[in-house]
C-alpha cells in the first residue's frame, strides 16, 4: 500500500512538471493491477463493449479479436475477414531524409501459431511486427506495450470501454475505444501516422437467426455493403453499411470507425482495389506505406469494401502523442433463445453507429473519468491483490455475449457463451444465484432480473420455471422444471435486492409472488411435502440432476429463503406468515445439524419418494434418474465443494448463520482437506477439465470414507471456478483469511495469459456467469452489508481503506484506529446514500441524530 499511494504521489509530481502533451495520456492515469510479460500473452482478449451490446476483444500482442458485435459469440471463429485481410492497425514513421518504416501494431507471433497447411494459422502472418510486447491490465483497461530496435518509436495501446458502476447506461455503450500512445524514442522530429483498417463485416456472422434458439442456421455472409465517409466539427471517420442483408436478420446493422475531428491530419479510403489474390491489403499497405496518407479510390471502379482511416502527426524527439479511435456499432436485431425477434436495447438508445459516437464523444471523457475513479480507488483499496484480480476481471462477464438486453431495459444471460452460441438459456435461476456483481454494482439490473423471475418466468401456484423463455409471458415464461436451489435463491436474491434499494414498493409489488414462490416448497409430494422445514422431496438443482432427499445444498438454500422470506413478512407485517417461516426455519436448522452432519462436513442422505406425482408438479427434468428406488447422480456421503452456498449467501445478506456456526467452520476445513489437490496428475475425470496437469484446485466432490456412488452426480470429478469461489469465500467469513486467498490465487494462478485468458473463467462456456460470485470476496473481507430500508451501513473493524458499493452508489471507508478509538472517513465517489446509523463489526450502532444524504465526493467523518 507504501508502495502504490507512493506511485501515486510521484505520478502526481511527474504530471505536474511535464509538458501539457503528457498530462493528457490516458496510460498515466491507469494504475495497472497486473502485468504480463511476453510469454503470458497468448491467450489474453480483453473484451471492450458495453452491457448487452457486444464486444471486440484486445488481445495480448494488440490484435483485435473475437469479433462479438453481430448478437452471437465468436470464439475459435471469425465474424470478420481472416488471414492478412483481418482487421488491424498499422504505423508509419518517418524522420526526415531517411526511408520510412511501417508495421502492424502488433507483436510476435506466438510459436503455437507457426504451423499450418499454409504457413498462416494466425491472423495478419505476413506483416512486419514489432518485436516485443506485454501487457498490462486493470480492468475495463487494457494495455499493450510494443517495442522494436528497429522502430524509432515505442508504442502503448489502450483499449478500453467506460464502466461506471450504478450507471447500466453509461456502462452499456456499443463502442471499443482505442487510444494508441506513440513516443518518439529517437532524437529527430519524425512524422508518425496510424491507420485503422476494416473491411466492411456486415451480414458475416456465420449463421442466420429466424429459427428457434435449438433450430438449424442457415449461413449468410456479407453482400452489397457500402462505406461512406462522415465529418462533423466533432469527428470524422467511416460509416459501414449494407444494402444485401436483410433488415430483419441478427447480423444486419451499421459499424463505423472514426477519430475526433481536432486529431491531426486524418486521411481516408472507403474501399480498395478488388481483392484478387488478396490486393486490397496490398494496396492499402503501398499507399499507406509511401507517406502515411491515404488515397481515396476510383468509386466507379471494382471496388473492394476494405475502409481505412488513418491520423499523421508530428512528433518531436522524446515527444508522446495520443491517435484516438474509436469503433461502434449497432446490430438491432437478436434472437436469443426466442424464434421471435427482439430488439436490443442499445438499439433504443441509438440510431445507428454513427449516432453511437456522435451522440457520446462530448461526455466520453467525464464517462473516462468515472472509471478511472472506480478502478483506481478499488486499487487503493486493502483489499488483497488476488480479490481485486478476481472481482474486477469477472466483471467482464457482464460486457460478453453472455448478457443480454432487452428493449424493455431486461437483462438476460446465458449461463455462459460456446465458440458460437450461447451455452444453456434462460437466466438459469441456479447459475445466477451464485454471483454477486450484477447486484452490488448495477441494483436496477438485478431488480430487473428479479421482475422476470416472479412476474413472467412463475406461475400462479409457484412453480417458477428455473430457465425464462422469451418473448416475455406474463406468469407463461418459465420452463417446466422448478429447481429448489434455484427457486430458493430467488427469494434470497429478492430480499438482497430490495434491502440494497431500499424500494418498499418492490416489495409491495411482489411480496405476493415470494410467498408464493416459498409455499410451492410445501405442496404434496414436493420438495417439503409434510412442511417441516426439511427438504425430503425430489429437488433439481444445478448440477443438471435431481437429488432425492435431504442434502446440504438444497436444504441451506431452503434455510436461508425461510430466513429472508421471514424478515420480509415482518416488514409487510405479515405476521402469520412471519410465523410459519420462523417455525419452519428452527426445526430445519436443528434438524440438519443432526441429521446431515458427520462430524466433519454435511452429506445427502438418499430418500426417495412414495410416488411419482412430483413429476407431473415439474420437480424433475429429463435428464435425471428414472430409478426413485436406486437413483443414480447422487452426493450421498460425498464431501460438496458447494454444501454451504446458502450460508456464503446468508452471509452476503447479513441474515446470520443458518446452521451452527461450528459446524460451519469445520465443513469448510474438510472441504479444504479432502476436496483440494495440490495437482491432477494422478486424478481421473470423465467429464469436463477445466484443470489439468500441476495445477491447484477444489475439486466439485471427494468421498473420504468411501461409498462413491456407482454413478455420481455428473459433475463430480470436475472443477468450476465458481463453485470453488462459493467455498473460499465461505472460507473468508469464517476468519479462515489465508486458506480462502489461496483457494482463489489458485484459481486466477490457472487464468494466466498463457493457459487461458484472464478474462474468461469457464465452465458451461465461456464467461461463465457463476465466477462473478468472485465479487462477494470483496463483501467478505469488508465485511461491507448496506440496508437501503434501514438507512444503515456495516464494515469490519479491520483498520484499512475499503472500496463500496451498494448498486446505486460507490465509495471508500478509510477506518483507522488509534488506541481504543476508532476514525472513520466514509466517502461517496458517485451517486448518494442517506444514512441513519453506521457499524463496525459487533461493536455498538452509531446512531446519527438525523439522517445523512452523502453526495457524490462528500464525505462524512466521525470518531468511533
Amino acid at each position: 500500500m507504501k508502495l502504490f499511494n507512493a506511485l501515486l504521489l510521484l505520478t502526481s509530481i511527474l504530471c505536474v512538471v511535464n509538458a501539457s502533451a503528457q498530462t493528457e495520456l490516458l496510460s498515466n492515469k491507469i494504475f495497472p493491477l497486473k502485468k504480463y510479460d511476453k510469454d503470458h500473452l497468448y491467450r489474453i482478449a480483453l473484451p471492450m463493449g458495453g452491457i448487452g451490446t457486444g464486444t471486440v476483444s484486445l488481445g495480448g500482442s494488440g490484435q483485435l479479436q473475437d469479433w462479438e458485435v453481430m448478437n452471437v459469440p465468436a470464439k475459435g471463429y471469425s465474424t470478420v475477414t481472416t488471414g492478412n485481410d483481418a482487421p488491424f492497425f498499422a504505423i508509419y514513421t518517418k524522420k526526415k531524409d531517411e526511408k520510412p518504416n511501417t508495421k502492424a501494431l502488433l507483436g510476435p507471433i506466438h510459436y503455437a501459431d507457426y504451423q499450418h497447411y499454409e504457413g498462416r494459422s494466425v491472423d495478419h502472418h505476413g506483416f512486419p511486427r514489432f518485436r516485443e510486447a506485454s501487457f498490462e491490465t486493470t480492468y475495463p483497461f487494457g494495455i499493450v506495450n510494443l517495442a522494436d530496435k528497429t522502430m524509432p518509436v515505442d508504442v502503448k495501446i489502450v483499449g478500453y470501454n467506460p464502466l461506471v458502476p450504478a450507471d447500466a447506461d453509461a456502462s452499456g455503450i456499443p463502442m471499443a475505444i482505442l487510444k494508441y500512445e506513440v513516443t518518439n524514442t529517437s532524437n529527430a522530429e519524425l512524422e508518425v501516422a496510424v491507420s485503422g483498417n476494416i473491411r466492411n463485416f456486415i451480414g458475416k456472422d456465420g449463421r442466420k437467426h429466424k429459427t428457434d434458439w435449438k433450430g438449424d442456421f442457415i449461413p449468410t455472409g456479407a453482400k452489397d455493403n457500402k462505406n461512406e465517409y462522415k465529418a462533423t466539427d466533432k469527428l470524422q471517420g467511416i460509416y459501414m453499411y449494407s444494402e444485401g442483408v436483410e433488415k430483419d436478420d441478427a447480423a444486419w446493422g451499421t459499424f463505423a470507425i472514426s477519430t475526433p475531428a481536432n486529431e491531426g491530419r486524418t486521411t481516408y479510403r472507403t474501399s480498395s482495389v478488388h481483392n484478387k489474390w488478396y490486393n486490397s491489403t496490398l494496396n492499402f499497405w503501398d499507399d499507406f506505406s509511401a507517406d502515411g496518407l491515404l488515397t481515396e479510390k476510383d468509386k466507379t471502379a471494382d471496388v473492394d469494401p476494405l475502409a481505412s482511416l488513418a491520423v499523421l502527426k508530428t512528433l518531436k524527439a522524446g515527444e508522446t502523442k495520443s491517435f484516438t479511435f474509436y469503433l461502434s456499432w449497432h446490430f438491432p436485431n437478436r434472437y436469443a433463445w426466442s424464434a421471435e425477434r427482439l430488439t436490443n436495447y442499445y438499439a433504443t438508445q441509438y440510431t445507428d453507429a454513427w449516432n453511437v459516437i456522435e451522440k457520446e464523444i462530448e461526455r466520453l471523457p467525464e464517462l473516462t473519468e468515472q472509471t478511472l475513479t472506480f478502478v483506481n480507488a478499488l486499487q487503493e483499496s486493502s483489499y488483497p491483490k488476488v480479490l481485486k484480480e478476481a472481482a474486477l476481471f469477472n466483471l467482464s462477464t457482464l460486457r460478453s455475449q453472455t448478457v443480454f438486453r432487452t428493449s424493455d431495459g431486461y437483462l438476460f444471460g446465458w449461463e455462459g457463451v460456446m465458440d458460437r452460441f450461447g451455452s444453456c438459456m434462460g437466466s438459469c435461476t441456479h447459475v445466477w444465484n451464485y454471483e454477486q456483481a450484477t447486484a452490488f454494482l448495477f441494483n436496477d439490473l438485478a431488480k430487473g432480473m428479479r421482475e422476470v423471475e416472479f412476474k413472467y418466468a412463475m406461475n400462479s401456484e409457484g412453480h417458477m420455471g428455473f430457465r425464462t423463455k422469451l418473448p416475455l409471458k406474463e406468469g407463461a415464461s418459465g420452463i417446466d422444471v422448478a429447481a429448489a436451489d434455484g427457486q430458493m435463491g430467488t427469494i434470497m436474491k429478492f430480499y438482497r435486492d430490495w434491502q440494497l434499494s431500499g424500494d418498499d414498493e418492490f416489495l409491495n409489488t411482489y411480496w405476493p409472488k415470494v410467498k408464493t414462490a416459498l409455499a410451492f416448497a410445501w405442496v404434496e409430494n414436493g420438495w417439503d411435502g409434510d412442511v417441516d422445514g426439511v427438504m425430503e422431496g425430489v429437488q433439481h438443482n444445478t448440477m443438471d440432476v435431481e437429488y432425492f432427499g435431504p442434502n446440504p445444498q438444497m436444504q441451506i438454500w431452503y434455510l436461508g429463503a425461510l430466513k429472508a422470506a421471514e424478515q420480509m413478512a415482518l416488514h409487510q407485517k405479515d405476521k402469520a406468515f412471519a410465523k410459519k417461516c420462523a417455525k419452519l426455519y428452527n426445526y430445519g436448522s436443528a434438524w440438519t445439524d443432526e441429521h446431515l452432519f458427520n462430524g466433519e462436513y454435511y452429506f445427502h442422505k438418499i430418500q426417495t419418494p412414495a410416488s411419482k406425482e412430483y413429476i407431473a408438479k415439474g420437480l424433475m427434468s429429463s435428464m435425471g434418474s428414472k430409478d426413485i428406488v436406486n437413483p443414480d447422480f447422487q452426493l450421498e456421503t460425498g464431501c460438496l465443494v458447494d454444501q454451504l452456498v446458502g450460508q456464503y449467501m446468508a452471509h452476503v445478506l447479513g441474515l446470520g448463520y443458518l446452521v451452527k456456526e461450528e459446524n460451519v467452520k469445520t465443513a469448510l476445513e474438510s472441504i479444504l482437506k479432502y476436496n483440494q489437490r495440490d495437482g491432477l496428475f494422478e486424478h481421473f475425470n470423465n467429464m469436463r477439465t477445466y484443470a489439468m496437469g500441476d495445477e491447484k484446485a477444489l475439486l466439485m466432490a471427494s468421498w473420504p470414507n468411501g461409498g462413491r456412488p456407482t454413478v455420481p452426480f455428473p459433475y463430480w470429478a470436475e472443477v468450476m471456478t465458481g463453485f470453488e469461489y462459493t467455498a473460499a469465500i465461505g472460507m473468508l467469513y469464517e476468519g479462515m483469511e489465508q486458506e480462502g486467498l489461496e483457494c482463489i490465487k489458485n484459481i486466477r494462478d490457472r487464468y494466466d495469459g498463457q493457459k487461458r485468458n484472464p478474462f474468461d473463467e469457464a465452465e458451461c462456456g465461456h464467461h461463465y456467469a457463476r465466477a462473478m460470485a468472485s465479487w462477494a470476496s470483496l463483501l467478505a473481507e469488508s465485511g461491507f452489508q448496506y440496508s437501503g430500508v434501514d438507512k444503515s451501513i456495516r464494515f469490519t473493524d479491520k483498520p484499512g481503506k475499503y472500496f463500496w458499493s451498494n448498486g446505486s452508489a460507490w465509495g471508500m471507508c478509510e477506518i483507522t484506529k488509534e488506541g481504543k478509538d476508532y476514525r472513520v472517513t466514509l466517502e461517496v465517489l458517485y451517486g448518494s446514500v442517506e444514512l441513519q446509523s453506521f457499524q463496525l463489526e459487533e461493536y455498538k450502532v452509531h446512531n446519527f441524530k438525523s439522517a445523512n444524504v452523502i453526495i457524490t465526493n462528500e464525505k462524512l467523518e466521525f470518531n468511533y
